[in-house]
């Protein structure tokens, strides 16, 4: 078979390359923050996710260092990159928020049943009284219903309540805290960090950022993963310091000089990912990470609501926590045919992530079921 042209990246390279941006290659000695930020930000809906991707990546992380992060308020959770919760540092969060301001704008209100809801309402007012709300103290929303609807008692208080979205807000302590829970609870970023958000950050120090992390990408693929859009004048822009490629299909790629890109015949481990991690979610093409077959036995366009596992650097499966009387038990579910090296790897490391999440139970084992289909990777 020929070999691609030499500016043409195969689906492994491009592999390799994800693998080695986002510490997956092999475990980094970095500090929490250091990581989180060299990601730019983490996924965490699910509040102990970045726990696990933390764990996954870094060759000594101690969940109390993010809880202390978190606590100490260096580090916080909000809605960012496609209006998703994500965990980024103070500093990020500062920069980041008002960059994805025309994201939440779009995601949360404009055309959303929010912003229906609540038509011929003096929105500025209502972003004011929020302000002031969760100002003087942080609140959930469901504290700020009632608040709500004495003053504009004919519109729907959940809607209303949903305007602190269109506010710089983080959600604070105790939630996503190791160990702990909490509603999320809500105050604006202003007030939890005292110091004000950045005035005029650098969308293009954004897109660099992004591809050191990600690249080689896509112009598209920055945009699906930060919900922003029209961002092929920065791209362009930005080209004459930028690596350019192209993939398989042809689609052009950028990167940052001097970015790592791994033969593609590199070894790679079996990774345990939490759900919606970045590394998967942060592409318009995702098959640098997960193979066709693989997708549809997942049934899922979103690579969410379940956690998956890496073999040889690809979607291979989901996993699953359970713990009861004293036990806990990873079970590994693949959607691919597995090698004996293989299974020995997950289940190697799988009681590793067990002891990491559950470390007071009595015993820690890993189940791995037959393969769905017995598909290709």
């Amino acid at each position: 078979m020929a070999s691609p042209p030499p500016n043409v990246l195969t689906i492994r390279e491009l592999n390799r390359a994800t693998l080695a941006r986002q510490l997956l290659l092999e475990r980094a000695a970095l500090p929490a923050a250091d990581a989180i930020e060299r990601l730019v930000g983490m996924q965490a809906q699910v509040p102990m996710d970045p726990y696990i991707g933390l764990w996954t990546r870094l060759t000594s992380f101690d969940p109390v260092e993010l809880s202390d992060l978190l606590t100490s308020r260096n580090a916080v959770r909000a809605s960012l990159m496609r209006a998703t919760i994500h965990l980024v540092t103070a500093r990020d969060m500062r920069t980041l928020r008002p960059l994805m301001e025309p994201v939440i704008q779009r995601m949360f209100w404009t055309g959303s049943p929010f912003g229906r809801a609540i038509k011929g309402v003096d929105t500025d007012a209502l972003v004011a009284m929020v302000r002031v709300l969760i100002e003087e103290r942080p609140r959930t929303r469901a504290e700020l219903r009632p608040l709500l609807a004495e003053r504009w008692p004919d519109h729907d208080s959940d809607a209303l309540s949903a305007i602190g979205y269109l506010l710089p807000v983080v959600q604070v302590p105790p939630r996503g805290v190791w160990g702990q829970s909490g509603q999320a609870t809500w105050t604006t970023a202003e007030s939890w960090l005292d110091r004000p958000l950045e005035p005029e950050p650098s969308i293009d120090d954004l897109v660099v950022r992004y591809l050191a992390g990600y690249g080689p990408a896509a112009v598209m693929d920055i945009q699906a993963w930060c919900g922003l859009t029209k961002l092929k004048e920065v791209v362009e822009r930005l080209r004459p310091g930028l690596r350019e490629y192209r993939d398989e299909s042809g689609r052009e790629l950028f990167d940052v000089p001097d970015a790592p890109l791994p033969d593609a015949d590199m070894p790679a481990p079996v990774r345990f990912l939490p759900e919606y991690d970045n590394s998967l979610l942060g592409y318009k093409d995702r098959t640098r990470m997960i193979g066709t077959e693989a997708r549809r036995r997942l049934d899922s366009d979103i690579l969410g609501n379940f956690s998956t596992f890496l073999v040889d650097g690809f979607v291979a499966g989901r996993w699953k926590l359970a713990r009861e009387r004293g036990a806990a038990r990873i079970t590994i579910e693949p959607v691919v045919r597995l090698s004996v090296p293989d299974r020995a790897g997950l289940i190697d490391e799988g009681n590793r992530l067990a002891t990491f999440l559950v470390p007071d139970a009595d015993t820690h084992d890993v189940r791995v079921t037959r393969a769905t289909g017995g598909g290709k990777r």
